[in-house]
C-alpha cells in the first residue's frame, strides 16, 4: 500500500469519506511482523520489558510515567497471543477497551519497582515462575528465550527456572526496521507538529529570551498540537555551542549569537529527532560558513540514501572526526551519524563513521532514520547543527521536516539603520540586515 492511500497528511480527526490512519491495520501489521521475526529465529519465545517493544506487541500505552520503571512485561510465545503484565487497573481497563487481543492477554502484574521491593520479597522469582510455567505448558521451556532489557535480580530469576536467556533486542530492532504505511504517516504527521513548533519558536525568539523559555515556548505548542510526550527539546546557544553541551540552560540570548534547537516529541507513539540553527538579531561571515558546510554535508548524505545502497554509503557522505577538530570518530560520534526513528528515537539502522564503514547494512525501502551534521565556526566560538528526516522511497529519500533549512535564518530582526555597509567594508553588516544569512 502506498503512503498516497492516507488521505489528508495531517488530519488526525477519523472521518467516514476518506481513508486515514488505520489504527487497527497499524496493530495488526506490527504484531504480524514481531511474530514473524520469532518464528524465523530459533528462539522460542521473547520477554519483553523495552515499553516501545510493549507498544509493537500490544498496542498499549499508559503514560511516560511507566517508561523507566520495568514493570510492564510481555511474554510472546510462537503460535500463541501475546501476554501482557501491567498494573492492576490499566489491565483492567486493557480488558474493557483493547479488544484487539483477548481478555487472557490482559494480566495484572507486579514488579519490584526498580529495587524499591527487596529482592527478598520474591517478587522476581515468583514472576519468573510464572513465566517458566507458561513456556512448559506450550514445550518451549528447553527453547532459547530473547529479552530486550533486564534487571539483574529478574535476570538471575529466570535462568534460575533453567530458562536459556539470550539477546531479543536485536531481534525486535529488526522487526521494526521496516515502517508500515501507517507508522510512515504518523511520523510524517510527528515531524509536522515541529514544523509548527519552529515556526513558532522563529517568530518569537528574540534578543534577552532565555534558553528555558524557547524550551517551555516548544512544549506548549507540541502539546496544544496534541504531543502524547515531549521527551526532550534541547536549546543550545552562544558559546554554549561549541562543544555541544547535549542539555538547555537559563542562559539568555545576545545580539548576534547562534542557537541551535533539537526537539524530541511523539505523537501517537511515534517520534521527531528534529535540529534546527537559527541566528539571533544578525550573523557573520564565520557562522553562515559554519551553517553552508553542515547543509552541504547534510545534502550529500541524503544524496546517498537510495534502496540498493548500503549505510557504508551514507557514512561516508558525512563529516569525519578530524573535520569537526576531534580527535577519534569515538569522540566525535553523536554529532556526525544517522539513526532510525519510530516508536523510539533510537532504532535500527544507526549510521556513523565509527561502525558503518566496516559493518553496512542495506538500504531498504520503508526505513526512516534522521540524519545529523554539525559544523564548528573556525575560531571555536560557535557551530551549526542541522537535522532532517527521510523515509526511504523505491525513488530515493523523501525528506519529512519541513521547517526552512536551505539557509542561516535570523530571527528577531528589528533594527534598521538605513544604510548597508557591506559595499565599502567587506562583511561587516548593520546591526538589523537583511534577516538572512
Amino acid at each position: 500500500m502506498s503512503l498516497h492511500s492516507i488521505a489528508s497528511p495531517g488530519a488526525t480527526l477519523g472521518v467516514d469519506w476518506e481513508e486515514r490512519v488505520d489504527f487497527k491495520r497499524l496493530r495488526t501489521e506490527r504484531l504480524a511482523r514481531a511474530r514473524a521475526a520469532l518464528d524465523a529465529s530459533d528462539l522460542g519465545a521473547l520477554i519483553l520489558f523495552d515499553q516501545n517493544n510493549i507498544r509493537y506487541t500490544t498496542a498499549t500505552h499508559i503514560g511516560n510515567w511507566a517508561r523507566d520503571k520495568l514493570f510492564r512485561c510481555v511474554l510472546l510465545m510462537r503460535g500463541e497471543d501475546p501476554i501482557l503484565w501491567d498494573i492492576g487497573s490499566a489491565a483492567r481497563q486493557h480488558k474493557a477497551h483493547a479488544s484487539w487481543l483477548p481478555e487472557s492477554s490482559w494480566q495484572a502484574g507486579i514488579s519490584s519497582w526498580r529495587g524499591s521491593i527487596p529482592e527478598n520479597v520474591g517478587v522476581e522469582s515468583g514472576n519468573a515462575r510464572r513465566i517458566a510455567r507458561h513456556l512448559r505448558e506450550r514445550g518451549l521451556l528447553g527453547e532459547p528465550v530473547g529479552v530486550d532489557v533486564v534487571e539483574i535480580p529478574v535476570l538471575r530469576a529466570l535462568e534460575a527456572e533453567g530458562l536459556h536467556i539470550v539477546n531479543g533486542q536485536e531481534l525486535m530492532q529488526q522487526a521494526r526496521r521496516i515502517k508500515t504505511v501507517d507508522e510512515i504517516a504518523l511520523l510524517d504527521h510527528a515531524a509536522g507538529m515541529v514544523d509548527a513548533a519552529y515556526d513558532e519558536l522563529y517568530r518569537t525568539l528574540h534578543v534577552g529570551m532565555r534558553e528555558n523559555e524557547a524550551v517551555a515556548l516548544v512544549n506548549r505548542v507540541l502539546y496544544e498540537n496534541g504531543s502524547e510526550e515531549v521527551e526532550a527539546v534541547n536549546a543550545i546557544s552562544g558559546e554554549r555551542c561549541s562543544p555541544h553541551p547535549h542539555v538547555f540552560s537559563d542562559r539568555m540570548t545576545r545580539p548576534g549569537d547562534t542557537a541551535y534547537f533539537d526537539i524530541i516529541h511523539s505523537f501517537n507513539g511515534y517520534r521527531t529527532c528534529y535540529y534546527r540553527t537559527l541566528n539571533i538579531g544578525s550573523s557573520n561571515a564565520a557562522q553562515r560558513d559554519a551553517y553552508q558546510r553542515a547543509r552541504d554535508a547534510i545534502d550529500q548524505a541524503i544524496a546517498a540514501v537510495r534502496p540498493g545502497g548500503t549505510t557504508r554509503d551514507v557514512a561516508l557522505a558525512l563529516p569525519s572526526a578530524a573535520d569537526l577538530g576531534y580527535a577519534s570518530e569515538e569522540e566525535a560520534f553523536g554529532l556526525q551519524y544517522c539513526h532510525g526513528v519510530g516508536l523510539s528515537v533510537w532504532e535500527q539502522p544507526l549510521i556513523s563513521r565509527y561502525h558503518s564503514l566496516e559493518h553496512p547494512v542495506p538500504i531498504e525501502e520503508g526505513m526512516v532514520f534522521a540524519l545529523e551534521t554539525y559544523w564548528p565556526t573556525k575560531d571555536g566560538a560557535s557551530a551549526a547543527r542541522i537535522e532532517e528526516e527521510v523515509v526511504v522511497t523505491a525513488d530515493g529519500p523523501r525528506v519529512i521536516t519541513r521547517f526552512p533549512a536551505d539557509e542561516l535564518l535570523v530571527a528577531g530582526t528589528r533594527y534598521w539603520n538605513g544604510f548597508d555597509f557591506t559595499v565599502d567594508r567587506g562583511d561587516r553588516r548593520p546591526a538589523g540586515g537583511t534577516g538572512r544569512g
